[in-house]
């Protein structure tokens, strides 16, 4: 095999609550993480001479090693002492500083796509542990589907795979720091929190009305105030007829859920003309097995 071509999915919160801080700052969460198929796609191929060159569709992205799959790929380069390199290059189309886990899960495709290219032999569990080295969301990015993350987002419990929904996804032009939101966060002055047992068990169940209900992501009362637009989106879905709306981790991506397609792709066609300005996606919810099964 010379080259492998990988789909990295973007994720979304269906929930996301901070229940502490460790003294290195970091926050404990809980969050309950979902695969959506809309996707990056890279590609890596082998060449003889040592090296990695990087190469992408956004020119405003690194193409060095400050981009994550840079990073991903002389970490398993290095270690295993490989004798060839890399050209890889980078689909963009998950939307960046959005939310979604879009550098995130580029790494996580980039790690096992040269495990795979090389046959280096790693278990899914071995990737994960060299992922968190390089962020709190890759391994959850290797593992795809429906889990739970707690600690820093390192403790992923697979959980049953959701039921089948149409999602309607906005991006406004406005980039988030999650640094920032995290930063601004007063978790332990929070009012309102998820109801997880309630969202676990509406997961089992395998009912959208319920899963809907639950959703809540205490970042939002960082991110709402200071970007507006935020709440403008999720009111524009659900008097569109979402189930119910949800801004994405830090931000600031909303995503509406619609059991029905015609009504869902209707709203669609709508936001498309209302914020012309704006990425506007339509996807739907991704499987552990689609995700894992990308090649």
């Amino acid at each position: 095999m010379q080259s492998i071509t990988k789909k990295a999915y973007g994720k979304l919160n269906l929930t996301l609550d901070t229940i502490g801080k460790r003294e290195d700052g970091y926050h404990l969460v809980q969050m309950i993480m979902q695969t959506v198929d809309i996707h990056d796609t890279i590609t890596i191929t082998r060449r003889a001479t040592p090296g990695i060159t990087l190469s992408s569709n956004r020119e405003d992205l690194p193409t060095n090693q400050d981009n994550l799959i840079f990073k991903a790929a002389k970490l398993l380069i290095e270690e295993f002492q490989l004798t060839e390199g890399v050209n890889i290059h980078l689909e963009k189309r998950i939307p960046v500083a959005a939310g979604m886990a879009g550098g995130s899960t580029d790494c996580a495709a980039t790690l096992t796509g040269i495990n795979t290219l090389f046959k280096l032999g790693l278990s899914e569990e071995e990737l994960m542990q060299r992922a968190i080295t390089m962020g709190a969301d890759i391994p959850y990015c290797i593992l795809g589907g429906t889990a739970l993350s707690e600690g820093i987002g390192e403790i992923l419990t697979p959980l049953k795979d959701i039921v089948p929904c149409h999602v309607l996804l906005i991006k406004p032009n406005i980039d988030i720091s999650t640094k920032w939101v995290y930063s601004n966060l007063q978790w332990n002055q929070l009012t309102s929190h998820p109801d997880l047992d309630g969202m676990l068990d509406a997961l089992e169940q395998g009912s959208i009305a319920q899963i809907s209900q639950k959703l809540e992501n205490v970042l939002e009362t960082v991110t709402i105030p200071a970007n507006p637009i935020i709440q403008t989106i999720k009111d524009t879905m659900l008097e569109l007829g979402a189930c119910n709306a949800l801004m994405s981790g830090s931000g600031p991506t909303v995503f509406g859920l619609f059991p029905d397609e015609v009504q869902g792709k209707h709203a669609y066609a709508i936001c498309k003309e209302r914020f012309p300005e704006f990425q506007v996606e339509w996807t739907k919810f991704v499987t552990r097995k689609e995700a894992q099964n990308n090649i």
